[in-house]
């Protein structure tokens, strides 16, 4: 499933939302050194993809930096086993958490997230106004890596995207608006098909497939999980439903009727 877009209208013009897209798209192509542009991996250079990503084990074992290897291209720390020689200067690692939400791997990663920030986000920046709503949104990605980083505090590898706090705010999403329909693409086999699904199918959806995933990556042997920061997303998630009634009490029209349907 491919969402589109929803049936909620929103009653203010979601400014922040809107920001939030032009930062991060803003970032990716003109301060991100890129190796090339990636439509579906990382194109981002090895030491910006070091210096702006968030790394577990420098925000658990503090004063140790990070790079990547010349020799094995695998990110390598102080204080690791068989690891000798200084990090090159980085960013604050303090700073590593809100850098790395704002960076992206390619124009997939970023195209994706961006998306869903603005099918889900402008509704919920609605609901709750715009200084809440950047409070919020900023504390799930904070949310997001904190689970992350507990599910494996030694990691090495580059937490990077928007995708955790994206995740907060679907998590408030689906509590705030139960009613609302999203227009799908469904991919079958060769062909796909334009239907209204219930928000909370898309979501619920979603969600089951990023703890299907993150499960598999702690039994998998190798430690793969493809990429992709599935505990972030969880976190981020398990964050936006916890939080969203500290940062709304109205509820808007929305919430009681299904309001006008999307034309297929």
């Amino acid at each position: 499933m491919f969402p589109l877009k929803d049936n909620i209208p929103t009653e203010r013009f979601p400014l922040v939302t809107v920001a939030l897209i032009i930062v991060n798209v803003l970032v990716y192509l003109l301060f991100q050194r890129k190796t090339g542009i990636d439509f579906s991996g990382n194109s981002l250079d090895q030491d910006q993809l070091a210096r702006y990503s968030a790394i577990p084990y420098e925000l658990t074992h503090w004063g140790k930096e990070c790079a990547f290897s010349d020799a094995s291209g695998h990110v390598i720390c102080e204080g690791q086993d068989g690891v000798s020689g200084a990090a090159p200067a980085q960013l604050p690692t303090l700073l590593t958490p809100f850098t790395s939400m704002f960076t992206h791997g390619g124009l997939l990663h970023l195209g994706g997230n961006m998306l869903f920030l603005w099918i889900f986000g402008n509704n919920v920046e609605d609901a709750m106004g715009k200084v809440k709503f950047i409070i919020f949104y900023l504390l799930g990605g904070l949310a997001a890596l904190g689970l992350q980083i507990a599910i494996d505090p030694n990691s090495t590898a580059p937490t990077l995207g928007a995708s955790g706090a994206i995740a907060a705010v679907l998590g408030g999403y689906i509590l705030l608006y139960p009613r609302a329909r999203v227009l799908t693409v469904i991919f079958i086999i060769l062909f796909f098909t334009l239907i209204e699904v219930p928000a909370t199918v898309v979501l619920a959806v979603w969600f089951l497939e990023q703890v299907l995933f993150g499960v598999w990556g702690l039994s998998d042997p190798t430690g793969s999980g493809g990429g992709v920061a599935y505990f972030a997303h969880i976190g981020g998630f398990a964050f936006g439903l916890l939080a969203i009634r500290a940062f709304t009490r109205r509820r808007t029209d929305a919430y009681f009727d299904r309001g006008p349907r999307l034309a297929a």
